[in-house]
């Protein structure tokens, strides 16, 4: 057995800062967590990435940033304090909501099984004695330190044991992209009756979403770039998009013989925001969780309420939810998408990768071992 739990120092990569990529920093000797009474010490196997660690770090959550993540560190963020929730970010931070890992101890109030199990980290911190608070709620990497260190201290409450014989990285790619994808599907409440359009369908949420929704029984027409179709085309979506589409009614009307859908699936944004919302049937649902090609767009009202039709956003997931997917992963009722695996101490170049948008699904960074 390793002596690493006497230790009282982890290695992490550590944000220091609003900023570029210069602003995470490598410690060998950060201060090692531990667990309170009501916690348990997670040794963190794999942490996986997502677009809320680059848009907080790059403060593209501040209303001064207008287009795309890539264009937040142009902008002037002083207005306000870059982070999702808008009540300021405490730095230093450790990021990184996806976490998987073995529980190594456990405080007085939790209990001693866990000790040894591999889990899974629900990310979206709720005040546990008013759950329903979503004003009260954090996340995982963000209110909290989070994955890309090797020690994570968290309530038992949000600490899920899990069977799979999914690797650690693979596991990884699961809890915020799939979470907030079957919440989006959840608050546009789609059914087998739906045929719903999957913006990003080759990212972490977008690939979430092509298999949460055709577990519903709905059918799923994916858009993202061609050259990634064969990539996604396992994962079951009906029809396939190409991202750049002139007229959208018309490819839907030849990939699935209608110009519309009842659902909107996006995390995209940006310039063709207005073709989604023109392919809404009516009474259509449009639902967001991500503006990766520009948070500002033109919006007619007059198509918003001559159809109908209605919109929800996306954040915070409610109880029972991530106990719901760790279930659906247990099952092999959905799989992971991972695109590459990097060491923690190369964050920056992960990161890097994941900005670019050449992956399909999900990029892991491997923080610990058992050796």
């Amino acid at each position: 057995m390793s002596k690493e739990p006497s230790r009282q120092t982890m290695r992490a990569m550590v944000l220091t800062g609003h900023g570029g990529p210069e602003k995470l920093v490598y410690r060998t000797d950060h201060p090692k967590p531990a667990a309170g009474a009501d916690e348990v010490l997670v040794r963190v196997r794999a942490s996986g990435l997502n677009n809320t660690d680059i848009n907080t770090r790059t403060a593209w959550y501040s209303k001064s940033v207008r287009g795309a993540t890539s264009e937040a560190l142009d902008a002037d963020t002083s207005d306000t304090t870059g982070d999702w929730g808008g009540s300021g970010l405490n730095f230093p931070r450790i990021q990184g909501g996806d976490v998987c890992g073995i529980v190594e101890s456990v405080g007085a109030n939790a209990d001693n099984a866990l000790i040894g199990r591999r889990v899974l980290l629900d990310p979206c911190l709720r005040d546990l004695d008013d759950p329903d608070n979503f004003d009260k709620a954090g996340y995982l990497g963000s209110e909290r330190d989070g994955g890309f260190g090797e020690y994570v201290a968290l309530h038992h409450a949000y600490v899920h044991p899990i069977e799979s014989s999914l690797s650690d990285a693979e596991l990884a790619t699961f809890p915020i992209a799939y979470v907030t994808a079957e919440n989006m599907l959840e608050r546009a409440q789609v059914t087998a009756d739906d045929v719903i359009l999957v913006t990003g369908a080759s990212g972490g949420v977008g690939s979430a979403l092509i298999q949460l929704a055709k577990r519903r029984g709905a059918r799923v027409v994916a858009q993202c770039s061609a050259s990634k179709h064969d990539a996604i085309a396992p994962l079951g979506a009906d029809a396939l998009l190409g991202r750049d589409v002139n007229d959208l009614a018309a490819a839907l009307q030849t990939a699935i013989g209608r110009p519309t859908v009842t659902v909107v699936a996006d995390v995209v944004g940006g310039a063709a925001w207005q073709q989604l919302i023109n392919v809404l049937s009516r009474r259509g649902r449009y639902t967001c969780a991500g503006a990766i090609a520009g948070a500002v767009v033109e919006f007619d009202l007059r198509v918003f309420y001559l159809h109908d039709l209605t919109f929800t956003g996306t954040t915070i997931s409610p109880a029972g939810m991530f106990a719901r997917l760790v279930k659906y992963i247990e099952r092999g009722e959905v799989r992971p998408l991972l695109a590459a695996t990097y060491p923690l101490e190369q964050l920056r170049e992960a990161q890097a990768a994941f900005v670019s948008k050449k992956h399909v699904g999900n990029i892991v960074v491997t923080v610990s071992n058992d050796e």
